[in-house]
């Protein structure tokens, strides 16, 4: 059976914001995803929530330096990347949407790899802050937010996934066949569910909260 958490403690739990870009969330932007974009205004509500309980707050942002110095095999893979429509650093696409903007004091860890854990300091912030309990929303809902979910049960946090504050975009057949953004988003729940975190919705998540 997966696990189950019953209550979470404010005072030891960080919601991660993974990667809600520009360039991801924005319409007409060229990597945007969106799911991404109509779950904003849960996300906003619920970051409100854990500002007021006392909940940290820290962010993601894929980013990558405009020579290609971190780019490793993502210029293979997305063409916005390649051709540096997308997700160039210190440009306004990788800056947060301006709807979930971090408030004062807040971090934005900036990442070159899916995970917002891979040679990033999250982990080091989390534990200064005594975290033992990550929440996980953003986009996308099967690669940046399953592989941040992935490392941070490999790191012993206690993991949940907000199912309704999460999305992704339609995958292309590219030999295996098409997913619509809905079927990848439940298939990825499923199996997040089954073997990593506590899958709820944003609501689920705020009636746990001591």
């Amino acid at each position: 059976m997966p696990y189950q958490i019953d209550s979470i403690d404010p005072k030891k739990t960080a919601m991660i914001v993974v990667d809600m870009q520009n360039d991801f969330v924005a319409e007409g932007l060229p990597m945007q995803s969106a799911q991404a974009f109509a779950m904003v205004p849960r996300l906003a509500a619920t970051l409100a929530f854990c500002r007021n309980q006392g909940i940290k707050v820290v962010y993601t942002a894929h980013v990558h330096r405009r020579d290609g110095s971190d780019m490793g095999l993502y210029d293979d893979l997305y063409p916005p990347i390649a051709n540096r429509s997308a997700l160039v650093d210190e440009t306004p696409g990788v800056d947060i949407f301006p709807e979930l903007a971090p408030a004062p004091g807040e971090h934005v860890v900036k990442k070159h790899r899916y995970s917002g854990f891979f040679g990033t300091d999250l982990d080091i912030m989390l534990r200064e802050w005594g975290i033992d309990t990550v929440i996980i929303s953003g986009t996308t809902t099967e690669c940046c937010c399953l592989s941040t979910a992935r490392d941070a049960m490999f790191l012993n946090y206690k993991t949940v996934f907000l199912s309704d504050a999460t999305g992704t975009f339609d995958y292309a057949d590219v030999g295996q066949g098409a997913m619509s953004a809905a079927e990848v988003h439940k298939a990825t729940l499923v199996i997040l569910a089954s073997s990593t975190a506590h899958v709820m919705t944003a609501q689920e998540f705020q009636a746990k909260v001591l």
